[in-house]
């Protein structure tokens, strides 16, 4: 097996598991600045994984190997740091907190049977985190809460936990609490029990003062009551209200029955810098969350969408797994982080990759058999070698050519896709232009696996306004997208993005082409008299013959129809927008017998619309989206009064039905006024509103700021 140093210590060899009952999943989830990269680095470090825990600042953690994540100082991509904690592996999967790399956070999910959420103890909850909470509760997710960064000048934990209350619900009760006056120990409410951290990890165990444990007498009373309403033992509330002392064994065995099943959520005080609570955080992960035999997989189909049979975590089940996370690694290339559902994966043997409906963001379907040389078990950007991958367990291929994030990996004699987690869609367009030549060869080689890599990429090549544009989720994932590029050899500016307009007349006006030509030999002549009126928004084109006598004759007819639908599509006002909308009469024309023709009557053609144009009004069309905007009820003035100033018509409101407290807007906006509409809603909402949109119409621009356009 594989191993290497790094900055911050040793690094053990990584450890195959035979047994997915041996295995934990389980993904940090919590805002950025919470503390989850450095409660990993805590975490492993007790755990003996490395000898010392790496710094934030410092760029020196196991996880954040990214130079973007260094050059910012908070994660902007997931990573997998497994640990071994009482003959259990651990597979921590840290994931990035700020709301621009949420599709990391997604994939973080998908791959982890469990959640912990980490939350600081001088910050509160936000509302991403509460939104991120009941997507768990959706699916029935285990989920834990450790109240981070104790260390904080500001830390509270037992208004942390309060806080947590109202924002989860009631099933939150916290395992422990900090001992008072600040002294570096914890109190097991369930145990009773105190754990000195005087000297660091791991604690001393003792008993606590009569007094204090006395103190505690209310949340330990709130917790074993909340135990026991999740027990299946439906005498044990009649015991304990009758004054029976219930059995620690007992109440052990049902809390983690309860946290398994969703419905209770322990809380545990850490300090990551002392190792307060890590002993603690360790037993809890490994003895009240679910093992992969315990949570529901994915529905599974063949690769034309039949039905399969159900998957189970069987390592000897048919091979089944997904790949959560694509990377490119300046040494070894590609890197596919794979989470196994079923099966085991072994090296030297050949797989099935396959990927399927995410062709709209430049991810085509696929079906390609590939050979995997080597297996290996990942710590940040470690790789580690390892004889096998069983379901259950998380590892990493290199080289496989085909693999995207959301891609299925199966067996080539039976070749299975997996139903696709959820992703967000990009909602800010950043346009980008190489700087030189061979930076466009570097961007064109590049840019592929930037898209391969990243489902919340989304690459345009927009064919009216030949941009070449990036939609990203916010300014720190279009900053770290532009950073990859640069750092692949693609030196890329930014422009500001052009939305396509549309231009149609204003009113009914007359156009005459003459295209008369005579150079010896056969000349080209041809003339055409055109009528021009406008249509309702969204008829299109229609070209009516009026000829009579056979000015133009009938073979020419198809001629100039040609000439005015191309001059539609270069657009009349020389910005290149195309002209919708319009009826066109072709009323007279004259021709020769020897020199008219095809192109010379599709020339007359052009110049009759563009003369139709100079003799009439034209007026621009801007495309108007349809936007459905999810938000709390307090920010619902200011949003509606941004609306107004965006020239934005509402459609209506509504109470939310999947989120008390929240409102849904439903309003029409022009795509001008959406550029960056997902950095401003973001701040205008402290980060709790979302929205979509969706194309809806083109409408007249107003004459004023057309008058700005042109």
């Amino acid at each position: 097996m594989g191993t290497r140093n790094t900055e911050n210590g040793h690094v053990e060899g990584a450890v195959a598991v035979d047994d997915p009952a041996k295995v934990r999943n389980i993904v940090l989830v919590g805002p950025s600045g919470s503390g989850k990269t450095t409660l990993t680095e805590a975490l492993l470090t007790a755990a003996g994984v490395l000898t010392r825990a790496g710094s934030v600042t410092d760029g020196t953690t196991v996880c954040d190997h990214d130079p973007a994540a260094v050059r910012q100082q908070r994660s902007v991509g997931l990573a997998v740091a497994p640990l071994v904690h009482r003959g259990i592996k651990i597979n921590l999967i840290d994931t990035p907190g700020y709301a621009d790399f949420v599709g990391e956070l997604r994939a973080g999910l998908r791959a982890a049977d469990a959640a912990l959420f980490v939350v600081c103890a001088a910050e509160g909850v936000d509302a991403a985190t509460v939104a991120v909470w009941e997507e768990c509760a959706a699916v029935g997710m285990p989920r834990a809460v450790v109240i981070a960064r104790l260390d904080h000048q500001r830390a509270d934990a037992e208004a942390e936990i309060a806080a947590c209350r109202d924002a989860f619900g009631d099933g939150v009760l916290p395992l422990y609490l900090p001992a008072p006056g600040g002294a570096p120990g914890l109190i097991g409410l369930i145990s009773g029990r105190y754990f000195d951290y005087t000297d660091g990890y791991p604690p001393k165990e003792s008993d606590p003062d009569p007094a204090e444990l006395a103190r505690l007498t209310d949340a330990r009373n709130e917790l074993i009551e909340g135990i026991i309403e999740q027990s299946e033992d439906e005498t044990l509330m009649e015991r304990y209200l009758a004054g029976e002392e219930i059995d620690t064994t007992v109440l052990v065995d049902d809390l983690e029955t309860a946290v398994a099943r969703g419905s209770f959520h322990p809380v545990i005080p850490v300090c990551a810098l002392t190792g307060l609570g890590i002993a603690e955080l360790l037993d809890t992960l490994t003895g009240a969350f679910p093992s992969p035999l315990e949570h529901p997989l994915p529905a599974v189909t063949d690769p034309h969408g039949r039905a399969h049979d159900p998957i189970t975590a069987d390592p000897d089940g048919p091979l089944v797994a997904e790949v959560v996370r694509t990377a490119v690694d300046s040494y070894v290339g590609r890197v596919s982080l794979v989470r196994v559902f079923s099966g085991t994966l072994r090296p030297e043997r050949s797989i099935h990759v396959s990927g399927h409906g995410m062709a709209d963001r430049g991810h085509e379907d696929h079906d390609v058999d590939e050979r995997v040389a080597h297996i290996y078990s990942p710590l940040g950007a470690t790789l580690r070698e390892v004889p096998y991958c069983v379901a259950g367990d998380v590892c990493a291929l290199t080289k496989i050519g085909s693999a995207e994030t959301g891609d299925t990996v199966s067996a080539p004699e039976d070749p299975i896709l997996m139903t696709p987690w959820p992703m967000p869609e990009p909602l800010l367009p950043v346009a980008i232009v190489a700087r030189t030549r061979s930076d466009e060869d570097a961007l064109s080689r590049n840019i592929g696996k930037l898209v391969a890599g990243d489902p919340t990429l989304r690459l345009e090549r927009n064919p009216e306004t030949h941009q070449l544009v990036l939609w990203c989720m916010g300014e720190a994932h279009a900053d770290v997208v532009l950073a990859r590029l640069r750092a692949g050899g693609a030196e890329v500016d930014t422009e500001p993005v052009r939305v396509s307009l549309r231009e149609t007349f204003a009113e009914k006006a007359r156009g005459h082409g003459r295209h008369v030509k005579q150079s010896g030999g056969h000349g080209q002549y041809a003339v055409c008299d055109i009528e021009v009126e406008p249509l309702p928004v969204g008829s299109g084109f229609e070209f009516v013959d009026r000829v009579v006598g056979g000015a133009v004759p009938h073979q020419f007819i198809g001629s100039v129809e040609k000439g005015v639908r191309a001059q539609m599509a270069r657009g009349l006002s020389g910005q290149n927008n195309p002209v919708v909308d319009i009826r066109v009469t072709l009323v007279d024309g004259k021709a020769h017998s020897v020199d008219s023709s095809d192109a010379a009557f599709q020339t007359a053609g052009s110049m009759a619309l563009k003369d139709a144009a100079a003799n009439g009004r034209i007026t621009l069309l801007e495309p108007v989206d349809e936007v459905l905007i999810r938000l709390p009820d307090e920010h619902l003035g200011t949003i509606l009064g941004d609306l107004s100033s965006r020239r934005g018509r509402v459609l209506g409101t509504e109470i939310d039905d999947e989120r008390a407290g929240f409102t849904v807007v439903r309003a029409e906006l022009p795509a001008t006024a959406l550029i960056r509409y997902a950095i401003d809603l973001r701040s205008m909402s402290h980060g709790s509103a979302t929205f979509t949109r969706e194309f809806s119409r083109f409408d007249a621009l107003p004459d004023a700021i057309a008058a700005q356009m042109t």
